[in-house]
C-alpha cells in the first residue's frame, strides 16, 4: 500500500525547521508537547512529512497571533473532533441512502393478474392485460351531507 505523498515522512529535523521557517529546537518541543509528531526512522531520527510541515506552519501563525502552546494544542484537538465527526456523518449519510434505497425497492407492489396470478410490480406500472377504460372527461362534485345542527354557508 503506497502512502498518500503528503504523509510520506521525507524531511529530517532541519529541513524540516528550514521549510516551517521555525528554530529546530521548536520542532522538538512540540513533538515533546503531542502538536506535532513526526514519524522515525530506525535510528529515532525524526521525519517530517508536507503535512506536519503544514501543521508548524499553522502553530506558528496562531503562536505569533498570541495563542499559548496549550490553547493551539486545544484547537488542533478540537480540529481533528471535527474532521472525525464530518467523516462520521459522510458515513451515516451513505448508510442512510442505502437503507432508504433498499426500503424503496422492498416496498413493492403487489397485483392479481388477469389469470388471477399474484405478480410484483415495480412502483408506478400496471399489471399486464387489457387496456384500461378511458376516464370520463365528466366532472362531478363532491358535496358532503351536512349532519343535524350544521348550517349552510
Amino acid at each position: 500500500m503506497t502512502e498518500h505523498s503528503e504523509e510520506r515522512a521525507l524531511f529530517v529535523i532541519s529541513v524540516a525547521a528550514e521549510l516551517a521557517e521555525m528554530h529546530p529546537q521548536s520542532l522538538r518541543q512540540y513533538d515533546r508537547l503531542g502538536l506535532v509528531k513526526p514519524s522515525r526512522a530506525p535510528g529515532r531520527s525524526r521525519r517530517y512529512s508536507q503535512r506536519d510541515i503544514d501543521k508548524l506552519r499553522e502553530i506558528q501563525k496562531l503562536s505569533r497571533d498570541g495563542i499559548s502552546l496549550e490553547g493551539i494544542r486545544r484547537i488542533m484537538q478540537l480540529e481533528n473532533q471535527v474532521l472525525a465527526l464530518q467523516h462520521r456523518v459522510a458515513e451515516l449519510t451513505i448508510e442512510r441512502d442505502a437503507a432508504l434505497e433498499k426500503v424503496q425497492y422492498d416496498q413493492s407492489v403487489w397485483a392479481a393478474s388477469t389469470s388471477g396470478e399474484v405478480v410484483r410490480l415495480p412502483r408506478g406500472s400496471r399489471p399486464p392485460g387489457p387496456a384500461p377504460r378511458p376516464k370520463s372527461r365528466a366532472l362531478m362534485l363532491y358535496r358532503p351531507r351536512r349532519g343535524p345542527g350544521q348550517a349552510e354557508d
